[in-house]
């Protein structure tokens, strides 16, 4: 992806609220993989909501720099995705910043959290596995305080 000329802030880098849009696109490719994009949506009345995200800023991004997302899927059960993912500047490959989530599986009519059908856990299952292989994400589980962690 390029960082768009109008998301750069006054203080000559990414503004904070066009990092989510990064991440966000790319959550979008990895919900089309499990079985949960547009498609989904029409036929199952059914999507994801993401209820929790934490965003962490590590290294300035600026208009024009390429940069990639890894996502990973560090949990899940019958309603949650717990992603994990990260933003690269692609010249350099400098973690730019990381973002963790949780998504709820909704229905859609009801406006309910319902678990996943099961062709579409079989998909999440077969992620968690091949990612569980992974070590854990260096900053995973964290929490904002003032405290050192």
């Amino acid at each position: 992806m390029t960082v768009e000329p109008a998301w750069i802030d006054y203080n000559g880098h990414l503004n904070m609220a066009y990092y989510n849009v990064l991440f966000d696109r790319a959550i979008d490719e990895a919900a089309i993989d499990l079985g949960l994009g547009p498609a989904y949506l029409a036929e199952a009345q059914a999507s994801f909501y993401t209820a929790e995200a934490h965003i962490r800023y590590l290294h300035e991004i600026h208009a024009q720099d390429e940069v990639f997302c890894l996502t990973r899927l560090i949990g899940a059960d019958e309603k949650r995705l717990h992603w994990w993912q990260e933003l690269w500047r692609h010249g350099d490959h400098t973690l730019s910043a990381t973002s963790e989530q949780i998504a709820l599986h909704v229905d859609m009519a009801a406006k309910r959290v319902t678990p996943f059908p099961g062709h579409i856990l079989e998909r999440i299952v077969l992620w968690r596995t091949s990612d569980a292989l992974l070590p854990q994400p260096d900053g995973a589980g964290r929490r904002v305080s003032l405290k050192r962690q």
